[in-house]
């Protein structure tokens, strides 16, 4: 088959990439342009700083890339309002959501169309196999086995292909998730309910571990206040429907319980309040910590990070917990009454 033959059979797609400018970004641009198989119609950069950065975006076009390439501003608002931007800019019948630091595989354009040409008519979308390459020298840190779990994860934007019409019927994206954090799991799940099937597809795209800094799994606690929104949409048990872990919430909210206890009890002058409370927090932190430090490389440097931020966390996570559901105590209820007899979730 001809190149021209091939790009008429192909299913015509667009690839949708958010981005805050990152070097990874050109790492991405170039696997796409190395990668074997139909080219995409359109290739759009929604540009997610903030809109008093009026500095071009850096990103590093290739220069077989460049006449794809559409630049849009967004709103930084986060990657929801981000990749809505990015998919009503694009009209092919499919819209391929890609992360601005993951790497397409050398065949992924031809597998991309083997699996967009294998999605029945039922199916609003397909999901990307992702690897998280992890250090070979030694055991994987708190947070390279955070990054880790995406290749687990289900329908993960990192690399999910999506029907226009899907998109439309349902929506987009919820707005309301601010971070790249449950608004894939919401946008996945009210397309089930809406009677459509989800797919895995046979394509392979890489995502490094970003670099992080010690506080990384602190500022991750914020999404604790998105699964706050996740609850009130799709009710208590969207977890198994997502297939998603259900962390250690409750051990967080009972650690901080403890040690609120034991300061009214020091501020009161209840020894006993204090002492038990002290004692409860102590044996429940050093149980989080330990439970992160065996699984990891046990270096001073992991050591230090685990103890600290072992401490910090179940407080922050409480915090954001409950201020997810003071923010989102008015968000209505998805009626999944309606699901078509026979809607079935492929993933």
């Amino acid at each position: 088959m001809t190149e021209a033959a091939e790009r008429t059979a192909a299913p015509e797609y667009a690839v949708v990439i958010p981005t805050l400018g990152r070097p990874s970004l050109a790492v991405t641009l170039r696997a796409l342009a190395d990668a074997k198989g139909p080219a995409p119609r359109r290739i759009v950069l929604v540009d997610d700083r903030p809109l008093d950065d009026c500095t071009a975006l850096p990103a590093a076009v290739p220069d077989d890339l460049a006449p794809l390439v559409e630049i849009t501003p967004g709103c930084a608002a986060g990657p929801a309002a981000a990749r809505n931007i990015g998919w009503l800019a694009a009209p092919e019948p499919w819209t391929v959501f890609l992360d601005d630091d993951v790497v397409p595989g050398p065949t992924w354009a031809d597998d991309l169309a083997a699996d967009l040409a294998a999605a029945g008519p039922g199916v609003a979308g397909s999901q990307g196999r992702i690897a998280v390459p992890l250090p070979d020298d030694r055991r994987p840190t708190d947070w390279e086995r955070m990054t880790a779990g995406l290749a687990t994860a289900r329908w993960i934007t990192a690399d999910m292909a999506y029907r226009r019409a899907a998109l439309e019927a349902v929506g987009g994206f919820d707005e309301r998730f601010p971070r790249a954090f449950r608004e894939d799991a919401d946008l996945a799940l009210r397309i089930v309910a809406a009677g459509w099937g989800l797919s895995t597809g046979s394509r392979r795209t890489t995502h490094p571990v970003r670099p992080a800094d010690r506080w990384v799994s602190v500022r991750t606690q914020a999404g604790n206040a998105d699964d706050a929104l996740m609850a009130r949409v799709h009710g208590r048990d969207w977890w198994a429907r997502a297939g998603a872990p259900r962390g250690r919430l409750r051990r967080h909210l009972a650690i901080t319980a403890a040690g609120a206890a034991a300061v009214i009890g020091a501020a009161t002058g209840s020894r006993w309040r204090a002492a038990g409370g002290a004692a409860l927090w102590l044996a429940g932190t050093a149980e989080f910590a330990l439970a992160r430090v065996l699984p990891g490389p046990r270096t001073r440097a992991e050591i230090v990070t685990m103890a600290l931020t072992s401490a910090v966390i179940p407080p922050v996570a409480t915090a954001h917990r409950v201020a997810g559901l003071i923010r989102h105590r008015s968000a209505a209820r998805l009626d999944r009454t309606a699901v078509p007899t026979g809607a079935v979730d492929h993933a």
